[in-house]
């Protein structure tokens, strides 16, 4: 019988009464230690396993793939380890062969010991033979683009409509006489008015960081007059006025030019002007050590930690090693897994803001009615994902295995070099906004149920977990890391040159699978925070 046949046929239960089939044939064990493993396929109720250690398993009940197996039984009460570490608890006794989810595991209390440095080591930068360029644009202050957009910018959710009518008439025949250019986009949002300090800074930083980005050829302020996000003083606050790029930022405002209709043609005029001179650039081969990238994962399942983001990880450490940087994010998401970030943080001092961060999000979930394990979601579930920890531990893997070098705010621009984490939210949107308003020029984003994501100005490139979603999502997913699941299997290496190298193509142009289908825009999503009044 052949694998293929074999695979059918466990499937379907129809292997002789009592035949065992090897773990390694059906699951995916991590670590020697854990007590479950993740199905490859769909395991039927009454199939016979072989462990490692000889030992034989019967499944008891019908097992998904990406979904958890019992390796052992486990105590009521008891944890239960994958990756090596805590997912969770057993919330009633789990018996060898079982199905572990929902139904009898739960997060339960960690007694964290944490520890600064332990697994930190040198990076070992790649020798002169060795860089790597990628085609991008050179910026006056010296940053480099992977695209060349002008964008229209709003500092209130009353101009809006203007930016889209704006936006309107400079159709596909015209920006054809502008091939430098990728397109002009317009960042609208819900925000700037009747907000807070708090809210009115954070939204600032994000504005600022998307009008200064590199991957921004020029930009147009509009408001519209009354809001409490006025545009001088954004202006003043993010320093827009100072530096060789801009001496003085271009900007509208609707009670100023006596409403929508002329400040869209003053707007028309403006970007009129400024097309020739954002068009006047060409690409040029820079080091990718000017690569900053946004890790991003959504739509995840079980095998998120398994192939793509572990993948993902690897691609991080070689971009490291050639100076660059990766910005790991969705605090949320580390939540569990923070040990892990901890023992390879550069300093006490960095492990420590990571942790403050960690107790803000406890108590940001408490006062807003919410619990940390809230998050995974509905769809996470459905894909093998039962807890935060569970899914955290997974969800770092992005970040590699480079030294934590520092944590940032979010939309705080990104100085440091290597690894570095910007704390956002999980939600998607929000958490790429954040990203790339603090400098990210690209990103990898993983998942396992599909998502269609895209994001501007910063190109998106998605990765696959699994193979029937690749297959099913094709014109979505750029890259397919479930083949490291399939007959022979790649290696997470392989995988992660893979990414490396898609990553460095697309930063020198070619278009992602989103890019392709004009996805991107809406997107943008600044962090609402405090109170709307």
């Amino acid at each position: 019988m052949d694998r293929t046949q074999q695979r059918f046929q466990i499937q379907r239960g129809a292997l002789p009464s009592g035949k065992p089939v090897d773990l390694q044939e059906v699951a995916v064990l991590l670590q020697a230690g854990d007590d479950v493993a993740i199905a490859r396929l769909p395991l039927a109720k009454g199939l016979h396993v072989r462990l490692p250690n000889g030992r034989l398993l019967i499944v008891g009940q019908r097992v998904l793939a990406g979904h958890k197996l019992a390796l052992r039984e486990i105590a009521q009460g008891q944890p239960v380890l994958r990756y090596g570490s805590i997912i969770g608890f057993a919330t009633q006794t789990i018996e060898a062969g079982s199905h572990v989810h929902t139904h009898n595991l739960a997060v339960g209390t960690l007694h964290q010991q944490y520890v600064y440095g332990s697994e930190l080591h040198l990076v070992q930068p790649v020798s002169i033979q060795e860089q790597r360029t990628f085609q991008g644009y050179r910026r006056p202050d010296g940053r480099a683009g992977t695209r060349n957009y002008l964008a229209l910018i709003g500092t209130v959710n009353c101009a809006a409509s203007a930016i889209r009518a704006i936006q309107k008439r400079f159709g596909a025949e015209i920006l054809r006489r502008y091939p430098q250019i990728d397109g002009i986009i317009g960042l609208t949002h819900k925000n700037g008015c009747a907000m807070g300090s708090q809210g009115i800074a954070t939204l600032q930083r994000v504005l600022a960081g998307m009008a200064a980005h590199p991957n921004v050829g020029a930009y147009l302020l509009v408001g519209l007059g009354c809001e409490s996000n006025q545009i001088p003083n954004l202006i003043s606050e993010m320093r827009l006025d100072v530096g060789e790029r801009w001496k003085e930022p271009l900007s509208l405002n609707l009670q100023e030019h006596q409403g929508i209709a002329q400040t869209v043609e003053e707007g028309v005029r403006l970007i009129g002007e400024l097309l020739p001179r954002v068009n006047d650039v060409r690409r040029e081969a820079i080091p990718i050590s000017e690569l900053t990238l946004a890790l991003q994962c959504g739509g995840s399942d079980g095998w998120s930690g398994v192939t793509a983001n572990p993948a993902l990880g690897y691609c991080v450490d070689e971009l490291i090693r050639q100076g660059g940087t990766a910005v790991l994010s969705e605090t949320p998401e580390i939540y569990g897994a923070e040990h892990v970030l901890l023992r390879r943080a550069r300093s006490q001092e960095v492990g420590e803001k990571l942790l403050e961060r960690l107790r803000w999000w406890e108590q940001y979930a408490a006062i807003n009615g919410m619990e940390m394990d809230n998050n995974p979601s509905p769809g996470n579930k459905l894909g093998g994902l039962t807890t935060i920890y569970e899914k955290s531990l997974g969800a770092i893997a992005k970040g590699g295995s480079m030294p934590l070098n520092a944590v940032y705010q979010y939309a705080e621009q990104i100085t440091e070099r290597g690894l570095v984490v910007m704390d956002t939210p999980g939600y998607d949107p929000v958490s790429a906004t954040g990203q790339v308003a603090g400098g990210a020029n690209i990103m990898a984003f993983t998942t396992g149920r599909g998502s269609c994501f895209g994001f501007k100005p910063a190109p998106s490139i998605k990765i696959a977990t699994n193979t029937p979603m690749y297959e099913s999502m094709n014109n979505d997913m750029d890259l397919n890391a479930g083949v490291m699941l399939d007959g022979e299997g790649m290696s997470a290496e392989e995988a992660g040159r893979q990414i490396l190298e898609e990553v460095i193509a697309v930063a020198s142009g070619k278009k992602s699978k989103s890019e392709a289908q004009d996805i991107g825009e809406e997107e943008f999503a600044p962090w609402i925070l405090g109170a709307i009044m």
